[in-house]
């Protein structure tokens, strides 16, 4: 039975959430928990760890079409909950790394550059986008809104797919100019 007031219950929160992650990861981005005089060491080990996370998140999605196809809909749920989970650890190492660190500048030169660059550019701005679009598809969930929740997954999937494995495709390219 769907339950669309669920879904009008979570608007506010799905659209609040998808703006405040985007500006306060952006904010502390830029802060420097040395310059506010915190002694804390660089979490240089981080990267490896939350790469391999947007990994394992890529596994989880495709297991988890690959179970619901077969009909496996409770197996299917606890695979899309581990992905969200993956996401929002990757999420938390990456503002944590990013604050106790200094940017890594990619080396590459050449073409290689611009693909690098490309790449990001194309995962950061689809990380952005896909929030509300979880969010939204996994409410549908929640509220037994299949039909709708299907459409909205069909479009999910394959972005939130390639910003997972972009993750790691980003990280194996910048990985070489790490300073540890």
């Amino acid at each position: 039975m769907k339950n669309n007031s669920l879904e009008q219950k979570y608007n506010r929160l799905i659209i609040a959430v998808s703006i405040v992650i985007p500006v306060v990861v952006a904010i502390l981005f830029g802060v420097k928990l040395k310059d506010f005089g915190f002694d804390v060491a660089p979490l240089s080990f981080l990267p490896p760890i939350y790469a391999s996370t947007n990994g394992l998140t890529a596994l989880l999605l495709i297991a988890a079409v690959v179970a619901i196809k077969n009909g496996k809909k409770k197996l299917h749920e606890r695979l899309m909950t581990g992905a969200i989970a993956f996401s929002v650890a990757f999420l938390v190492m990456y503002v944590a790394y990013h604050m106790t660190a200094d940017s890594t500048k990619f080396g590459g030169v050449g073409f290689v550059r611009y693909i690098y660059f490309f790449i990001l550019a194309s995962h950061i701005i689809l990380s952005i986008a896909i929030i509300p679009m979880v969010l939204i598809t996994y409410v549908r969930a929640l509220s037994q809104n299949f039909e709708m929740h299907k459409k909205i997954a069909r479009i999910t999937f394959p972005i939130w797919l390639y910003v997972a494995v972009t993750g790691v495709v980003v990280y194996l390219m910048i990985s070489p100019y790490y300073v540890y």
